[in-house]
């Protein structure tokens, strides 16, 4: 889809495509985006957090005024949003308070909107992953998380809003890396993501007495759910939204497709030269910019170098994908900027029972996780699941 706004920033457009594409589930309204959008200095990370944070207060503030449930419900669902969009370009320097207290009220605001969702806190490895709940009373469950930057709260507008409707359970949840875990106590991604969803499940087991469970992962999450579908047969359908196949495609793109030369040269003690090309691209291209310094984040990694090296660890290769026993659904965008070609290469591996969906410019389905077209996604994918579950 062609960007309206931010023509030159194409980080700043796709995550304004992506606040418009949460008005399909109540996270947003259009007027409230685009004047936002109207307000920010193209490229300015400062900007763009005051801007959104400006809007998320007002709309927040006039919630809070209002003496109807449905308003205040309405009002604080696009707040959280607003809120979760105001910090999230802040992450290359994790400890600015504007972080925190974006993040803090994004929280307070969903639970305020949506007092039948049941937060839970699921036990893992001496800690618990936040997550929520969603009871239907059914016999079909959805586990559902985001991938490398979005949280369980926006999973609401991503599939769980969607799926509660026709009428199945709904868990999601923020593993390593990702916000809860991340802004509570630094804890970060791992690829081996089977040792993530193994706890959910047995948490999951404490309040469902049903093992129709399928697993839906966005975004990056299209090649953890992936990955831990292939370890872990308590799953019974998978939905990579949208696929992924190995996200060090990315970091091996620049060595002319060579992986034993990108390994050796990421993971080099010192690499000067590779790492003056990262700073270029940091310098000329927004998404670069962004990706490296939220990225550099969430794997716990000191440069962009070694985001990109860990990477590599991100991948369903070497027989992975093939392992995956259970029906499986893989969505692709024709226009996606960040996982081109991902989709089509998992599918291609997959040796279980399989259908590739894909989103065209025509449908207005074609941005990244089909951002701009999620009640036409969600149909797509919920028929997908109520007929394979």
């Amino acid at each position: 889809m062609e960007p309206f706004v931010f023509e030159n920033d194409a980080a700043f457009w796709y995550e304004t495509l992506r606040a418009f594409g949460h008005i399909a589930y109540g996270g947003a309204d259009f007027g409230e985006v685009l004047a936002t959008a109207r307000r920010i200095t193209e490229g300015d990370y400062d900007s763009w957090h005051d801007e959104w944070r400006a809007t998320a207060d007002r709309v927040a503030a006039e919630a809070e005024r209002s003496t109807r449930p449905i308003s205040r419900r309405d009002g604080f669902l696009r707040a959280s949003n607003y809120y979760r969009t105001a910090e999230f370009f802040l992450h290359g320097t994790p400890s600015d308070p504007r972080v925190a207290g974006a993040r803090r009220l994004a929280v307070e605001c969903f639970r305020r909107a949506l007092p039948h969702v049941e937060p839970v806190e699921i036990p893992y490895e001496g800690t618990t992953l936040p997550g929520y709940f969603y009871d239907a009373g059914a016999d079909r469950t959805v586990v559902m998380h985001n991938g490398f930057d979005g949280s369980a709260e926006e999973m609401h507008f991503f599939g769980a809003a969607a799926m509660h409707e026709r009428g199945f359970n709904v868990l999601t949840f923020d593993g390593p890396g990702q916000p809860g875990p991340m802004h509570r106590e630094g804890l970060v991604f791992r690829p081996d993501w089977e040792n993530v969803v193994g706890p959910v499940l047995d948490f999951l087991a404490t309040r469902v007495d049903s093992d129709r469970v399928a697993l839906l992962g966005t975004s990056m999450g299209g090649v953890l759910a992936p990955r831990a579908a292939a370890f872990e047969p308590r799953i019974k359908a998978l939905v990579a939204f949208d696929g992924v196949y190995d996200m060090g495609e990315k970091s091996v793109a620049g060595f002319d497709g060579d992986r034993e030369q990108a390994v050796k040269l990421l993971n080099a003690p010192e690499s000067p030269e590779v790492d003056l090309v990262f700073k270029h691209l940091m310098a000329t291209d927004p998404i670069m910019r962004w990706a490296c310094t939220h990225g550099m984040w969430v794997t716990g990694t000191a440069s962009p170098r070694e985001y990109a090296a860990a990477l590599l660890d991100y991948t369903v290769r070497d027989g992975i994908a093939e392992r995956i026993t259970c029906p499986t659904l893989v969505c692709s965008a024709q226009g996606d900027f960040a996982l081109q070609g991902q989709p089509e290469q998992l599918y291609d591996h997959l040796t279980c029972e399989k259908t590739f969906l894909e989103f065209t410019e025509e449908e207005g389905g074609d941005a990244h996780c089909q951002s701009g077209a999620q009640r036409l996604a969600m149909a797509r994918i919920g028929d997908w699941l109520e007929e394979t579950l």
